[in-house]
């Protein structure tokens, strides 16, 4: 399946990815701006998951966002946001005019070359670049399980983090850390974040009936979660950051 149709498939779904999907935690955003900074750009921003944390980080937060029905969802959270409708390869904001840009589950989506140009053109010189995802824990296995129906093709890591594993057009690598975290979270939230999920969301209906049947019968026979309305679910944030070179 193209790429850009699995991008293409969160553009209706600003409210539902609000409320289901994980946020971030507080230490990957101090991972990438350790310091206030004055300005900050938070690139494919969704419905302000990450931005939120970046706002006692810098004087100035931008957002910039593909999805109209994200970006809604974000002003409405975060008015004091600079929130702007636009992609990762044309960037709407002067040269030379961010301290940092950040990218939280979405490098992966992005053109790379042209998006690192352009991140590069609007970042300060030695400006910071910090890429982050969120990503199951592998110990948990059936977190992992449910990550298979969704994802069958990729294997026990996740695939997304492979884009930022080697040094970026204009751009020398300073570190990666992983943060390990949990959530508590209710079986009908976790089950209605899959629906979130691209895989899900360009499934015709008996497919997407039977992903979530296939969800379902792995909670029901997991001795961690059979019986439970509740789960304590690990998470892992992998952080990259980066130096504009």
């Amino acid at each position: 399946m193209q790429k850009q149709q699995l991008a293409k498939s969160f553009e209706s779904i600003g409210e539902e990815y609000d409320r289901y999907r994980p946020g971030f935690p507080a230490a990957a955003a101090a991972e990438i701006i350790p310091e206030l900074v004055d300005s900050v750009l938070d690139l494919g921003a969704g419905t302000g998951k990450f931005t939120e944390l970046l706002i006692e980080r810098a004087d100035r937060v931008v957002a910039v966002e593909p999805s109209a029905a994200m970006l809604d969802v974000l002003r409405a959270k975060l008015p004091n946001v600079e929130a702007i409708v636009g992609g990762a390869e044309s960037i709407a904001l002067p040269d030379a005019t961010l301290d940092a840009v950040t990218v939280a589950q979405a490098f992966h989506w992005f053109d790379r070359d042209p998006a690192c140009a352009e991140m590069a053109r609007v970042l300060v010189p030695g400006g910071t670049l910090g890429l982050l995802w969120n990503h199951s824990d592998p110990t948990c296995t059936w977190d992992r399980a449910c990550h298979r129906v969704a994802h069958p093709a990729v294997a026990e890591e996740d695939a997304t983090t492979e884009s930022a594993a080697e040094e970026l057009p204009g751009f020398a690598f300073d570190h990666h850390a992983e943060i390990a975290w949990s959530e508590n979270i209710a079986r009908s939230a976790y089950i209605a974040r899959w629906l979130t999920v691209s895989s899900f969301l360009v499934a015709d209906e008996e497919t997407r009936a039977q992903m979530v049947a296939e969800l379902e019968a792995i909670l029901d026979a997991d001795p961690q979660t059979a019986g439970q309305s509740q789960f304590e679910l690990p998470m892992l944030t992998d952080v990259f950051v980066y130096t504009a070179s």
